[in-house]
């Protein structure tokens, strides 16, 4: 193939793509983009004459040729886009059905390969470019604005995760840039052993149990409060309020607000929940206490008692157990773990007022590793 069928390939995709966007436009962009980004690939790997010729510039050529003819959409950073988005997700290739390209087959085991001299691009992309814009449409599930920002993210596992996150849970492209830089990933994978992490890139985040409504640790960079020594649990509770929609994506799916400081009586004594949800999901109701210091074992006892009372006199037959959460500054998994029962629903989770930083997650994940390794090697 030559540059100047190349342009052409950019050219007739552009136009025919532009003819179908009878379907959600950006989903036409993401398509396109994507047969953009195979192009420029496969033209690079065309030769050794191609290498030597165009080098580092083809992209540039490309950019300065497709303005000229075509106008505004094809700068040089647009395309460098298109290359990566690509390269991130080159193993849908793969994927797609030889016999719809047969009309630009060379090699079976690479279905997808660019026409030669000898065929018209032209007609190439009227036969097969229904077929296989078909084909990524039922693949590729968000916007291109979301796209781009997955691009940041290097780990193929973890960027397929918040993919699969952000159409499930209908995330803008704010919301999911948020996610990113919020580390979810990371911090769900802390938690998990291998085949639960290889699970969360394959299904994203399943709900089949209290512990995987509960994301530990709760990350509250959200909530704006300034820096200071120590907090009072007022505080913090009212900065948790006043950014309740943030707070129920950070906490988890489901989660709907339902009262603060709910009251209840229990033999003339009044207790109060700091901060009541449903789950619609799990279908119970979530208890938040919020606690400034060290957990104690009276803290675990009184949350106890209110999942006690929820369970006897507020909830219905057919409602799950209810959850108990206790926000506190530190956690001892140890006390934790002798005060309740292995089952219970009552979690310990730390807040974090600053996000940790990307390597701080990884040198977590490391350690986790390390000591899961040593533990195997000393049962050998």
């Amino acid at each position: 193939m030559e540059f100047e069928q190349l342009l052409t390939l950019f050219k007739e995709t552009h136009q025919e793509l532009q003819k179908r966007a009878a379907r959600p436009v950006d989903i036409s962009l993401v398509i396109r983009n994507w047969l953009f980004g195979w192009y420029i690939v496969e033209f690079e790997q065309g030769g050794s004459d191609r290498s030597d010729l165009y080098g580092k510039r083809l992209i540039e050529r490309l950019a300065d040729n497709l303005t000229a003819r075509m106008g505004r959409g094809f700068s040089k950073r647009s395309l460098e886009q298109s290359r990566r988005f690509y390269e991130c997700y080159k193993e849908i290739a793969q994927a797609l059905p030889a016999q719809s390209l047969s009309e630009v087959t060379e090699r079976q085991e690479i279905p997808l390969t660019l026409p030669d001299q000898s065929q018209n691009a032209t007609s190439i992309i009227s036969n097969i470019l229904p077929t296989v814009s078909e084909e990524l449409a039922n693949r590729f599930v968000l916007g291109w604005t979301h796209y781009v920002s997955l691009l940041s993210v290097a780990n193929p596992d973890e960027r397929r995760f918040y993919e699969i996150e952000a159409s499930k849970n209908s995330w803008g492209a704010r919301e999911l840039e948020r996610q990113i830089a919020s580390s979810l990933y990371e911090r769900l994978a802390l938690s998990r052993d291998k085949e639960g992490i290889r699970s969360l890139a394959q299904t994203g985040l399943v709900i089949e149990q209290a512990s995987d409504v509960v994301k530990n640790p709760y990350v509250l960079e959200f909530l704006g409060v300034e820096e200071k020594v120590a907090y009072s649990e007022h505080e913090l509770e009212s900065a948790i309020i006043d950014h309740l929609e943030h707070f129920l994506l950070e906490l988890g799916k489901g989660f709907l607000f339902e009262a603060r400081q709910k009251r209840f009586t229990f033999d003339n004594d009044h207790f109060y929940v700091d901060l009541v949800f449903y789950n619609r999901l799990l279908r119970c109701y979530v208890l938040i206490d919020l606690k400034r210091d060290k957990l104690t074992h009276q803290d675990l006892g009184q949350m106890q008692m209110y999942v006690n009372y929820f369970d006897r006199h507020v909830k219905t037959e057919d409602e799950l157990p209810t959850i108990g959460i206790v926000l506190c500054h530190r956690k001892n998994d140890a006390l934790v773990e002798l005060t309740l029962p292995r089952d219970s629903n009552i979690f310990a989770s730390k807040y974090q007022l600053y996000l940790p930083s990307k390597e701080e997650l990884k040198r977590q994940l490391e350690e986790a590793a390390g000591i899961e390794h040593r533990e195997n090697t000393d049962d050998v």
